[in-house]
């Protein structure tokens, strides 16, 4: 029997509806970072996109706010996911008595909630609707790719150096699996302290072997921060602003942020103003070169300060 092209078209065609749906992909299990955190010092806003006020509020911060009794088990937000130091473990809860996925569960660390994904068609809740440190967390599907969408966070840090971010921001999160390598690129728009967005993107690789995500009880303890006080820098106050520059010679105007700081194009504005440091100047004693032998002092010449 002879059979035309396009019967054998629509049938390929029908033969591909009636396949698994990509949303199959399966991203439960554990997962261990690939890379590593950099350094984190206080007041290095590079590669923000940070207007005025977000800038204001980021040389406002102290470190010892963490200390306060009221924040000693505060949860970060969930930017922590590109700035946290631990892998993921993933799972899926699927419908009773049926295979279909409903959502999926980003476990917790010891200083981030677990993030939910729904992914069951229900709406965003209203805008005005309580906003936690877990944020609230739709997704779909498109192709082999989930997406999920993240609103009602309350305000945050985008890095845990104070960089911060408002409880209006959202987070829109591409998660692609490649075989054991699990990609996570993401969006992040917030009205109030960014004047563009931001990306960022963290990869995974599956594993085998336990990873401990130290997301046990937190228990509070006096860290010597009076209950009620605020640690903060005033205006002009804040001695971290140019360490960035002191440590690694990169100018103040690159260490603000901005959006201008994003883009390749800004290393041309600061060339004529950088140093290349010579040594690694915040290592310790791991890692980097030593520091040269100092020149015998000069015939004569006063001993150098201590």
């Amino acid at each position: 029997m002879k059979i035309s092209l396009p019967f054998v078209l629509i049938t390929a065609s029908l033969a591909g509806l009636c396949q698994p749906a990509a949303a199959q992909i399966d991203l439960s299990g554990t997962w261990v970072g690939t890379g590593q955190e950099g350094e984190l010092l206080l007041g290095d806003f590079t590669g923000i996109p940070y207007n005025a006020a977000g800038r204001a509020r980021g040389y406002s911060y102290s470190q010892s706010q963490l200390s306060e009794p009221e924040r000693v088990c505060l949860f970060y937000t969930q930017t922590q996911l590109f700035n946290g130091p631990f892998g993921l473990k993933i799972s899926k809860q699927t419908a009773p008595g049926s295979d279909k996925v409903i959502s999926w569960t980003l476990g917790g660390w010891e200083d981030r909630a677990p993030m939910i994904i729904w992914v069951d068609g229900r709406p965003q809740p209203s805008k005005n609707a309580p906003h936690e440190r877990t944020g609230y967390t739709t997704g779909h599907w498109e192709g082999d790719t989930l997406v999920s969408y993240t609103t009602h966070m309350k305000a945050g840090y985008l890095r845990r150096n104070g960089s911060p971010h408002s409880d209006q921001a959202t987070m829109t999160m591409h998660f692609l699996r490649h075989a054991d390598l699990l990609i996570l690129a993401a969006e992040f728009d917030d009205p109030v302290y960014l004047t563009e967005p931001l990306y960022w993107s963290r990869s995974f690789r599956a594993t085998r072997n336990a990873v401990e995500m130290l997301d046990g009880p937190c228990i509070q303890g006096d860290e010597g921060v009076p209950e009620g006080a605020v640690p903060h820098y005033l205006p002009g106050k804040n001695p971290f602003v140019d360490e960035m520059n002191r440590v690694f010679h990169i100018p103040v105007i690159a260490s603000q942020g901005g959006a201008e700081t994003m883009y390749p194009e800004f290393r041309k504005k600061i060339k004529d103003t950088f140093v290349p440091v010579e040594r690694c100047l915040t290592c310790g004693g791991r890692g980097g070169p030593p520091a040269p032998p100092a020149a015998p002092p000069a015939p004569g010449a006063p001993a150098p300060p201590r």
